[in-house]
């Protein structure tokens, strides 16, 4: 995308390093995206305001962690594929490493009394977490009888256990039947392509593609990680918790790799990270597999994220353009919300629930409501649960 650089390109390591420093403070998931804008619109100047918005509406349109993909649309116009590359890794490197520090340190003290306690009560707080986002999501998304009827269906249909890909196919249809009347939106301009820098794009895949063949090969266990986790990614539509239903169905409820309770410790484990949700694949990685597990995980269930904003961006104007591509949207994030709260029941029914258990969710519902940060809710829950339970 040579057209799309911009005068002022920092150096690829330069960009490298302020996304890594970004990194080190982004919690709070979505939140982050003011805090690039500031560095990308703001400070650096890199970018004008409306492109920056462009790139925002784009990250939300396609499966991925949203604030991850942001990070690489700005690499990408200012720096191209090369930038975009470099500023995605920059950028969730330290919750990567961070999350590989807490495995390691939970595969060897999960079972003292003092963390069993620490994480029973973050249990708790992990249902409270996922019916906060089902409700934040829902409150913006259901926005009449037609949304609210295809997030009841896709609730219905994930409990009882039907494929999440046939779900959303499912949902994408229904978006397209059921949406109001809408008017055709017209066309505003188009990127134009040049196939010269695609090139960097189709090297990507075929790197992909040669590094699966050599696991397959050598490992099959550890390409059958890569491609669940990578499938996962393609179909978390609405950010990175979209990630958490079917990283739960196909590692508990298909495949038990791992028990229900493990599963929500290291969704607990990854709010002490940085970065999205989705980096919970690193924990699931490692635990079946060790370090290495955990890299093949990470790196697969981020980089069809990566590859979906480096080919999509040169098309988005025409993407956002089409009325039935914005209804299937529209339905798949209908579908989102079902998910999420077949899961928050689900999650649920794997806590023992007693008096200070239930003063732990319903405290922790009532503080996410009230968008009080989620890190400092987790660290007060882990410290009321090692004292009290």
């Amino acid at each position: 995308m040579e057209e799309a650089l911009c005068p002022l390109s920092p150096t690829l390591v330069r960009l490298f390093l302020l996304f890594l420093r970004l990194g080190l403070t982004a919690f709070g998931g979505p939140a982050m995206i003011a805090y690039i804008r500031d560095l990308a619109v703001g400070r650096e100047k890199w970018l004008a305001r409306e492109d920056f918005q462009d790139g925002v509406a784009l990250c939300q349109m396609i499966p991925g962690a949203t604030a991850m993909q942001v990070a690489a649309y700005v690499g990408l116009r200012v720096r191209g594929v090369g930038g975009a590359v470099v500023s995605y890794v920059g950028f969730g490197l330290p919750a990567f490493l961070l999350m590989l520090g807490l495995s390691v340190l939970y595969s060897r003290t999960h079972t003292l009394p003092l963390v069993v306690a620490a994480f029973s009560g973050l249990q708790a707080l992990i249902v409270a977490v996922v019916a906060n986002a089902a409700f934040s999501f829902g409150r913006t998304t259901l926005t009449g009888w037609r949304q609210g009827g295809i997030a009841l269906i896709v609730a219905a249909l994930f409990w009882l256990r039907v494929h999440p890909v046939l779900i959303l196919l499912l949902a994408s249809l229904l978006g397209m039947a059921l949406s109001g009347r809408q008017v055709e939106k017209k066309q505003v301009g188009s990127q134009a392509i040049i196939p010269a820098a695609l090139l960097p794009l189709f090297a990507l895949i075929a790197a992909a593609g040669a590094a699966l063949a050599l696991l397959l090969c050598f490992s099959p266990a550890l390409a059958q990680l890569a491609m669940l986790m990578a499938r996962i990614d393609l179909m978390a539509f609405g950010g990175g918790f979209a990630s958490v239903p079917f990283m739960f169905h196909e590692i508990v409820e298909v495949r038990s790799w791992l028990e229900a309770s493990t599963f929500l410790d290291g969704i607990a484990l990854g709010q002490f990270t940085p970065g999205p949700i989705v980096i919970t694949a690193t924990f699931v990685g490692y635990l079946l597999h060790g370090i290495a597990g955990a890299g093949i995980a990470t790196v697969a269930i981020f980089l069809p994220s990566l590859l979906l904003v480096i080919g999509i961006a040169p098309y988005f104007s025409r993407l956002r353009a089409s009325l039935w591509f914005s209804r299937a949207i529209s339905g798949v994030l209908c579908a989102f919300v079902g998910l999420l709260a077949t899961v928050t029941i689900r999650f649920a029914l794997q806590v023992h629930w007693d008096g200070l258990h239930l003063f732990l969710g319903i405290a922790a519902l009532l503080a996410l409501v009230r968008k009080v940060d989620i890190l400092w809710v987790i660290v007060a829950g882990t410290v009321i649960s090692m004292f009290f339970l």
